[in-house]
């Protein structure tokens, strides 16, 4: 395993073993010589035992499924895991005010936790090499549980959970995170997942498909594409890994704006009373939009039409919903079948950055979507699918999309594709950038805003705050705040 030097240096602050300099350590960390080969081999060997196979079917063919007589949705034969129904949305002063559509209705609240441990020292990572339906490339690194209630209590009646049992009992462990977070508004229905970062203070036996990162290596990955999942990256956007004392640990930076990065995460620059200013703003736009959602029978739906064993918009745009079977090799469950939203095109989700007196600030978006639990949270400052925006009125197009498309190639901080919740969506990617700019495209409206790293940090700690693209897009971020080599796809990942 990494090792650390376990005396602070010279200057280092009292507080050198808080739970942010602690995942400063890892994020540092030296893996050694033949780390990511290593890395990848494991990789490889997992592609050899892991086999699913999924074959699109028509949704009248899902079996252990059924269409209501009487709605149209399509529900679980148990009355469990989740249904696809009719929403009904009403945005009075949008671009596009009132609107139909299918949506995941799943109620009850998942587990998302990564068990961690230190390592001489060094904080590790507990991940899993999982197969979802629909992963664009198959296997992916996800938490180390990622579980619905309705698995994790075992109604499919398969193997339980590996490890389940740290995040259920934390009595003898250490919480580093825990709060209940949003998934996409668009297509799930007031969705909440657990998530956690629980520190295991006993011997954790470490089970076939599992491995043990530092962050510095969980943010190399991060920088391929369709390697990290959307669960693993929401939790690890957990992390409190902002606060004082940082550069003490992080060491001197590489360039300008990875110094501006952790003086943004260092957040001596915050003032308390900015933060009250941003949930004032934020209760402001949630009091001020008379947003309103209500479900529907799925099949009444306005523009929508069912056909082909498919659900699809009448203009060909946004998503459809189709049906999969799945076979499956290292799952609790070997076969099953399901339906899911299958978008069409790729997105584009993007932070612009600015350094404002030396202090990166993102711009963040309150935003408004149909599932949202509380009318508003906080989006990256661009959060579409450009190939479903011809189907929209002009004003939909986001003001700053053409900023973060035609930005210079020297500009752009972070670039990488990844998959969506696969477990759900089928083939859902987005490519997500981090983008430098020297405007303020804040002033473009009241719904835009420049925040710090460790505002938004501060924010991801409560429910509903920060949406599920923006914190996948923090946990790209951290990994920027200590500059790693390039980083090159082996021929395991080809």
């Amino acid at each position: 395993m990494t090792t650390w030097p376990r005396t602070p240096r010279a200057g280092a602050p009292a507080s050198y073993d808080a739970p942010h300099l602690r995942i400063a350590r890892s994020v540092v960390a030296d893996p050694g010589t033949g780390g990511a080969a290593r890395f990848h081999r494991w990789l490889a060997a997992q592609r050899e035992h892991a086999d699913m196979r999924v074959r699109q079917v028509p949704l009248e063919d899902l079996a252990g499924w059924r269409t209501d007589p009487a709605t149209g949705n399509l529900v679980h034969e148990t009355g469990r895991f989740y249904s696809v129904e009719g929403l009904d949305a009403h945005l009075p002063g949008a671009p596009v005010e009132r609107w139909q559509q299918p949506i995941i209705n799943q109620p009850e609240v998942g587990i998302l936790g990564i068990l961690v441990k230190e390592f001489d020292g060094v904080l590790h990572c507990l991940m899993q090499a999982k197969i979802e339906p629909g992963n664009h490339n198959g296997l992916q690194l996800s938490p180390t549980v990622q579980a619905t209630r309705s698995n994790y209590t075992r109604v499919h009646r398969g193997a339980e959970v590996p490890y389940l049992r740290h995040f259920r009992d934390t009595s003898r462990h250490r919480v580093l995170a825990d709060v209940r977070q949003s998934e996409q508004g668009a297509w799930f229905f007031r969705k909440r997942n657990r998530n956690m970062v629980v520190q295991a203070t006993e011997d954790i036996e470490t089970r076939p498909g599992f491995i043990w990162l530092t962050l510095r290596q969980l943010h190399e990955l991060l920088r391929l594409d369709d390697l990290v999942n959307m669960d693993a990256r929401s939790v690890l956007a957990c992390l409190p890994f902002t606060g004082p004392g940082l550069p003490h640990v992080l060491g001197a930076p590489g360039d300008d704006f990875t110094a501006a990065l952790v003086r943004s995460c260092d957040g001596r620059a915050d003032a308390p009373e900015e933060l009250a200013g941003v949930l004032h703003w934020i209760t402001e736009a949630r009091t001020r939009r008379e947003a309103a959602a209500e479900r529907v029978p799925l099949r009444a739906l306005a523009a929508w039409r069912r056909e082909d064993g498919r659900i699809a918009h009448e203009s060909g745009r946004f998503f459809r919903v189709s049906g999969v079977d799945v076979t499956a090799v290292g799952r609790e469950v070997g076969a099953w079948a399901q339906p899911m939203i299958e978008p069409r095109g790729q997105g584009v989700i993007a932070f612009l950055a600015r350094r404002i007196d030396g202090v990166l600030h993102l711009l963040v978006h309150a935003a408004t979507e149909p599932g949202y639990v509380d009318v508003v949270e906080l989006a990256p400052t661009v959060q579409c699918t450009p190939d479903s925006l011809a189907a929209l009125p002009a004003g939909a197009r986001p003001p700053h999309l053409d900023a973060v498309l035609n930005a210079d190639p020297e500009r752009i901080r972070f670039d990488a594709v990844h998959s969506e919740e696969g477990g759900r969506f089928y083939h859902a990617r987005n490519r997500y950038l981090i983008v430098e700019t020297d405007e303020d495209h804040g002033a473009a409206g009241p719904d835009h805003r420049w925040l710090t790293v460790s505002q938004l940090v501060a924010l991801v700690r409560h429910s509903h705050y920060v949406n599920v693209q923006a914190r996948c897009l923090l946990a790209c971020l951290h990994g920027l705040t200590a500059r790693p080599g390039p980083v090159q796809p082996s021929a395991a990942l080809s």
